[in-house]
Formats: C-alpha cells, structure tokens, sequence
C-alpha cells in the first residue's frame, strides 16, 4: 500500500490537482538523469526532471503473483539530455528508474510509484521507446551454479583466477585498414597465433570509442596480417590509428582451459558429464563389454 503525505492526500480530494509524473535514471556508470512529462523543469533529489524532452509514459500493467509488470516510456532523443550514442553504447542498459508523481507546484508532495530497470530500447529516427520492468524480473534470473559441461566462470574472475594482464594473453595494437564497419587490421599483434582473440574483449584505447568493450568474433592471421572482427558495429565510426588493448578469449570447453590457459585445476564446469549423443548411443559390435551382439551402428 502506498503511504501518500497528508498534504498531497488533500489536494486530490480537492478535485483540481497540479499533478506531472517525473522519471529518475541511474546509469551503470553512475550518471543520475530526470526527465519529466511537465512543460517546466523538476528538482526531485537533487536531479533536475527535464521538461520539453517528449517523455510520456504509457499505462503500468502489474499482476499477482511473481509476473514481471511494467510499462513502456517514449521520447525523443537530444544531446542535451539522452541522445543515440550514449544508448548504442550500453550506458542505459539495466539503467535503474524511479516513476514519481509529483506535485509540481510543490515538488516535495510526491509519490513513489514504482521502481524497476530498463530494458528493451527501441529507436526510430530522433524518437526512442524503452521498456521500464518491475524489480520482479529478478526473479526470473538464472542463480546459482549451473550442472553443465562447459565452465560457468568468466575468464579472469575470481574463480577463474587467469592473470589476464600477463603478456601471454594481452596486447595492445592499433587499427591499420578498416575494411568495414566492424572489421579492420590490426597492427601490433604478431605475435599471437591465429584464432588467439576469438570470443576475448577489445577496449579502445583512444579514438571516438575510447573506453567503449566489445567481443571479438574473429582474430585471423594469414601471411602475417592479422584481421580483427568485432561481434558488434561500435557506436562511432573505427578509424586508423584508433589504439585498442586486447585480451585471450575462452570457449569454455576443458581442453582449451588446460592447453591454452594450463588451469585445469580452476575448470568451473564438469567435462564428463553425459550428452545428448550418449543418450541415444546404440551398442556396436565388438564393443567392450557387448558380449558378441550382432547390433551395429
């Protein structure tokens, strides 16, 4: 139940209310932003609720029982306050939002409406829509650990335990030819052996990316050239010079943890556990301990 103050209770029974609803956003890195569906702005905790951004909201659906409620939120995208690049580069994403409703003659008459993360982000053209969940999608997360073949650390965490600044599985090289938007050469990374970066992280160290992480798709080295391919278009345009740190990537799988890493002993999955193929595995003849059957594959 919502406890709403006294003084805001009175206003709606008064029939005419002053009434706008304010956003509060709180980016991954920690950037605090407030939009508003008011025609001025609103101070709500120290964030200021910028007006005349076309944010409206649409209406808030909710159930019983555990289902992930919502709403959906539109505007339009503006350099002075949330604009294309900052959204292609992930900077919204898992954003924490506050929806309030406000009396904006009296901001401090409020009310919390609900709080949840972003997901979903549309675009189209200078417009965005973006989907506000409840908090009750974490419910719905994977936790624990997992019963799987393959390793469930990440390479380099603690559990992995993989010094990833050692030179063996780092390096740094910058962009030579860009041979399209999300493939180029690469310079400074000789050598490496082929395939070496597929499935590793690239951070570009300078250039209209810099700071911004991607997964590589491809690390090819043929008649010493190397091509680097990326699993994602950045969010401005690669160019030659661009200078970028690279780190090993991992499939995974035992055997690249104990020949490609040697840490067999820190392997975070269980290599022998039955698949798919020996479920529906058939004896064939000679096989130990068939005793002579005449069934072959």
């Amino acid at each position: 139940m919502k406890d709403i103050p006294s003084a805001l209770q009175e206003r709606l029974d008064a029939g005419v209310t002053t009434l706008c609803q304010c956003w509060r956003i709180v980016r991954g890195d920690g950037v605090v932003q407030g939009f508003t569906d008011h025609d001025e702005d609103i101070v709500i905790d120290g964030a200021t609720c910028r007006a005349g951004t076309g944010f409206v909201a649409s209406e808030a659906k909710s159930a019983l029982g555990l289902s992930v409620g919502g709403l959906e939120v539109s505007g339009a995208l503006s350099d002075a306050s949330l604009n294309e690049a900052d959204l292609a580069a992930g900077r919204y994403d898992a954003a924490a939002v506050e929806q309030w409703l406000v009396d904006w003659s009296a901001p401090d008459l409020r009310i919390l409406l609900m709080r949840g993360v972003l997901g979903e982000v549309r675009r189209d053209g200078a417009a965005f829509t973006a989907e506000v969940r409840s908090l009750a999608y974490q419910l719905a997360q994977e936790t624990g650990r997992l019963y799987t073949a393959a390793c469930t650390a990440d390479l380099g965490d603690a559990r992995c335990t993989v010094d990833l600044d050692d030179p063996a599985f780092r390096g740094e090289g910058s962009i030579g030819t860009v041979a399209s938007v999300s493939s180029f050469r690469a310079t400074g990374l000789d050598a490496f052996a082929d395939g070496w970066f597929v499935g590793g992280r690239l951070v570009f160290a300078s250039g209209g990316n810099a700071g911004q992480a991607i997964e590589i798709k491809n690390h090819r080295l043929i008649g010493g050239i190397v091509t680097l391919d990326l699993w994602q278009t950045m969010p401005e345009p690669i160019a030659p010079g661009d200078a970028f740190v690279v780190t090993a990537g991992c499939d995974k799988r035992f055997a690249t943890c104990a020949g490609k890493f040697a840490n067999a002993v820190n392997f975070r999955g269980f290599p022998h556990i039955p698949g798919n193929d020996f479920i529906i595995r058939y004896p064939l003849r000679g096989e130990p301990g068939n005793n002579g059957s005449s069934l072959q594959g």
